[in-house]
């Protein structure tokens, strides 16, 4: 009898957290609030400012620090050259140079553009990781991890609704980003 309670309540608490799962855009447990002040940021916009100008589900990842399901993000398989810029402000964070896939469902980098990612210690679910923002307008962007299979050994796993990509010209070709 006490077997099957607790075999009945593992279910029910598996059951609750693949229903969150499911969802397109998950919520993080240390989500910002419009009560919070802004950092010392570059740009800087109010939470009303932000939903205007961005989509509901970019809203959740970048200001909210939600994330979206592994596998369903636009850039995860892009294979072009260019520069991957903030989904806020368009600040140019990583190039294609840096991506990797590491087969965990989000667009993985190696490396950042110098000086345009803040990295901050994140206790939410339970979990010791360090959350990436962008420097200039201070949008939850993912986690940067020490597992990379690089030589640089780290992994900045990042949200596709974080990220736009400006596709690299032919006659910027000969050039970096």
């Amino acid at each position: 009898m006490k077997t099957r309670w607790i075999l009945w309540t593992a279910c029910v608490i598996f059951t609750v957290s693949c229903g969150n799962a499911q969802v397109n855009v998950q919520k993080n447990d240390s989500m910002a609030t419009s009560s919070e002040k802004p950092g010392n940021f570059e740009v800087q916009k109010t939470e009303a400012e932000w939903k205007a100008v961005l989509t509901p589900d970019r809203y959740q990842v970048l200001r909210e620090k939600g994330t979206e399901r592994p596998f369903s993000g636009e850039l995860l398989f892009n294979e072009e050259k260019g520069v991957y810029t903030c989904g806020a402000c368009g600040e140019a964070l990583f190039t294609s140079d840096m991506k990797f896939d590491s087969h965990c469902g989000w667009p993985s980098f190696d490396r950042e553009i110098e000086g345009k990612v803040i990295k901050k210690p994140d206790y939410s679910h339970g979990m010791v990781r360090t959350e990436i923002l962008c420097a200039k307008c201070g949008s939850h962007l993912g986690h940067i991890f020490d597992d990379g299979p690089t030589e640089t050994g780290m992994r900045y796993c990042v949200n596709s609704l974080s990220l736009d990509f400006e596709k690299k010209t032919d006659a910027q070709q000969g050039t970096k980003p």
